[in-house]
């Protein structure tokens, strides 16, 4: 049976942590693990205790810097249990990390092809960005830090769409959190919970029309 196109799409937001790299979550998980404890302890603070979310979302939205997030989430690592130096945090925790190059090529492709894309990214510590010319990604780049609002809030998509000159109605959203699909979802744009680079452009070909 032939696949069947939900709704043509003409332009793309893509992430960049997570997307354009490998998976954020094992990175972090992998950083846990290298404390001794239990290798959830990051993520499972970041995403359940409230002085770390609290530390997080000022960070991302730029309202702190990286070394006063990192003195923070390193007191609250301690508190349960994880003796870790602040200085240096975010590097450590994101240093398994890797740019897939089958996401650049991909978007590249779509680039080439007259499909605009955005990158809309909430920032992570400093140095996240290295090794990757944005301009040469994207048309337009929104990065939590620098405009004040971080995914899931529906204005960091709309800012991104504004970016592109295009309604939102027009745009798919690749991501590899369901959260920040959500939030693309309530302005009109669609979503592609991304697993890989393969799987992303087959999702983009057969449920929107988004071909290179």
């Amino acid at each position: 049976m032939a696949n069947v196109v939900e709704k043509t799409r003409t332009a793309v937001l893509v992430d960049f942590g997570g997307v354009i790299t490998s998976s954020v979550l094992q990175a972090f998980t992998d950083f846990g693990a290298s404390l001794g404890g239990d290798p959830r302890l990051p993520l499972d603070l970041l995403g359940r205790d409230q002085p770390s979310r609290t530390l997080l979302a000022d960070h991302e939205c730029g309202r702190i810097g990286t070394e006063a997030f990192e003195r923070g989430f390193a007191d609250r690592l301690r508190a349960h249990g994880a003796d870790v130096p602040a200085e240096g945090l975010t590097a450590r925790m994101q240093a398994g990390m890797s740019i897939d190059g089958d996401m650049l090529a991909l978007l590249g492709d779509l680039r080439a092809a007259g499909r605009p894309v955005a990158l809309v990214s909430n920032s992570f510590g400093t140095g996240a960005y290295d090794g990757v010319d944005l301009a040469a990604v994207a048309d337009a780049v929104v990065i939590s830090a620098e405009v004040g609002i971080r995914k899931p809030s529906r204005r960091i998509y709309v800012l991104a769409c504004e970016r592109l000159g295009i309604d939102p109605a027009e745009a798919v959203m690749i991501d590899d959190l369901q959260q920040n699909l959500d939030g693309a979802a309530r302005i009109g744009i669609e979503g592609v919970l991304h697993t890989s680079a393969a799987d992303t452009r087959r999702q983009l070909a057969e449920r929107f029309g988004i071909t290179p």
